[in-house]
């Protein structure tokens, strides 16, 4: 399990513990976080699970695969190195402690 802190756009944050197995993306839903809207339910067909990673995480996540890095060309305000669909990222016990910021909105 890994204890995730999702940041809104507006800065309230929302501490959660995620079950290992699960994405990033499936911890905010199951957990009522807004800001990631997940319309493709974590299919990897558009960017509405859009986050920015903090900067000490950047390099500690796998690296984005050719799909994700298409998709986040229709994200909102996407940053060439912090921006990552939490649909692409798998919950483990070496994401304890991730903080992921939502942008100020999804598209």
């Amino acid at each position: 399990m890994a204890r995730i802190t999702y940041i809104e756009h507006d800065g309230t944050e929302h501490v959660v513990d995620v079950k290992n197995g699960l994405t990033v993306m499936e911890g905010a839903r199951d957990n009522g976080v807004p800001g990631i809207e997940a319309d493709c339910g974590g299919a990897c067909a558009c960017s509405t699970c859009h986050v920015y990673v903090a900067p000490d995480w950047v390099d500690r996540l796998p690296a984005r695969d050719a799909m994700e890095e298409d998709m986040l060309d229709f994200a909102w305000q996407p940053d060439p190195a912090r921006s990552r669909l939490t649909c692409q990222i798998k919950v483990s016990d070496a994401l304890d402690g991730l903080v992921v910021q939502m942008p100020e909105r999804q598209i």
